[in-house]
């Protein structure tokens, strides 16, 4: 399998360029070659499959030329160390839990099976470097590839997030590791904070002098695992008797997600849609809606980890489905959550389910419930557990939320960081001096 740039201008490369390399030489986004199409009998049986059965077929369908099977399969089992439930919430309306993982938010996926991936590719070489992974967060992101690459040898993680514009406890759970993981705080937002990783990565110098990746989802190991969920979900509702259409509500953000599941519709996976769930960051909204696309800085909101302005992978929607607007409308809708809503749809959802969400799934929650016709049933991803916004969940509800062990654990750490503002030339120096 080769892996070409979604600009379109540098030669194809394996497996292992893409991923170490993170982003082509032209600045464009990897994309596999081709997507395979998962036979029917794949299909037929799927409810009988746990996730790890799931995710190593899917797996193989990416990897598989270039691993080998056996190590490939260790790279699933070591990934999934949680299970991803589907739970019902509403009539018609499930719930795709994505924090069960370490640090609780959906990124553990992608991140601890990237972080393996690397570590396989990078194992056994003599390089006079250690790679740098380079990592811009809007909350989430951080704490998972920090804590995923935890320790991995011959691998520095550098983390860049926004000064005062993630939770407290987001923050701790990339700021209190130490060892290979070092935060830097951003004078600004988490556009700028992205701006710096893909400058780093256009920069002549800085690629002579370090070997660099990103754990963003500009890296193709780390959004292609996110397909894994989706054939998981769709197993779930199966195995529970459902057998009408199935709607999938995606909060934004850079739109891996959104990606990895329009993969997984390519793949044969019996979605009828996507609905993109935009809050007042809604470049993507607008563009379905107008035809154009105009980025923009980012504002912050209660939905922090969707706080992006320019996402990342809109190149790779746009090239999976050959830059026509139409077809993408047909497979994909979108609607915007504003603050109020937000507030609503978790005090209401809680006060007549007992489901408490996240502000991020209640996006998803929101635009599904609003989006789902006669017939259909619905899954939205509830993307991180919500006491890692305990402050406003707790405003929001009137009444104290449980933090899990696992979140107290990295509340008692000891913040450390390294200042910065938001100019190319400082960062550089910076990673030029490590």
């Amino acid at each position: 399998m080769k892996y070409y740039s979604t600009n379109r201008r540098t030669p194809e490369v394996s497996l292992r360029e893409a991923v170490v390399a993170s982003m082509a030489p032209d600045n464009g986004l990897y994309m596999p070659e081709r997507i395979e199409r998962l036979p029917d009998a794949f299909f037929d049986g799927i409810a009988r499959l746990d996730l790890h059965r799931i995710a190593c077929r899917v797996a193989d369908a990416f990897f598989g030329e270039e691993i080998e099977p056996e190590t490939l399969r260790h790279i699933v089992r070591d990934t999934f160390c949680f299970d991803i439930p589907v739970v019902r919430v509403d009539d018609g309306i499930w719930a795709l839990e994505l924090f069960h993982g370490p640090t609780m938010a959906f990124k553990d996926v992608g991140a601890r099976f990237m972080a393996r991936i690397l570590s396989h590719f990078i194992e056994g070489r003599d390089d006079e470097h250690p790679v740098t992974v380079l990592v811009a967060t809007s909350g989430d992101t951080g704490g998972a590839v920090a804590n995923g690459f935890l320790g991995v040898e011959g691998i520095d993680v550098v983390v860049l997030y926004p000064k005062g514009r993630v939770s407290d406890i987001q923050e701790k759970q990339f700021t209190t590791l130490g060892r290979n993981v070092t935060a830097l705080e951003i004078e600004g937002t988490f556009d700028d904070c992205q701006r710096l990783v893909k400058s780093a990565f256009a920069d002549t110098e800085l690629k002579r002098r370090m070997r660099l990746t990103s754990a963003n989802s500009i890296n193709v190991a780390r959004f292609l695992p996110q397909t894994f969920y989706f054939f998981h979900a769709y197993a779930q509702l199966r195995a529970q008797g459902v057998i009408s259409p199935i709607v999938v509500s995606v909060p934004s953000g850079n739109f891996g997600n959104l990606t990895a599941g329009l993969f997984a519709r390519r793949m044969g996976l019996p979605v009828d849609r996507f609905i993109a769930a935009n809050n007042a960051n809604d470049t993507f909204y607008e563009y379905l809606r107008t035809g154009s696309y105009r980025p923009r800085p980012s504002v912050p909101t209660l939905a922090n980890a969707m706080d992006v302005g320019d996402p990342n992978n809109f190149a790779r929607i746009l090239d999976l489905y050959g830059r026509s607007l139409d077809a993408l409308r047909a497979d994909v809708a979108a609607l915007r959550c504003d603050a109020d809503q937000i507030r609503a749809t978790v005090a209401d959802t809680f006060a007549r389910t007992g489901y408490l969400l996240d502000p991020h799934g209640a996006c998803g929650y929101r635009a599904l419930r609003d989006g789902l016709r006669d017939g259909e049933t619905g899954i939205f991803l509830e993307t991180a557990h919500p006491a890692k916004f305990v402050d406003t969940v707790e405003s929001i509800i009137g009444r104290p939320v449980e933090i899990p062990q696992r979140l107290q654990e990295f509340v008692k750490g000891k913040k450390r960081t390294v200042a910065l503002g938001a100019e190319f030339e400082a960062f550089k120096e910076y990673l030029l001096s490590r």
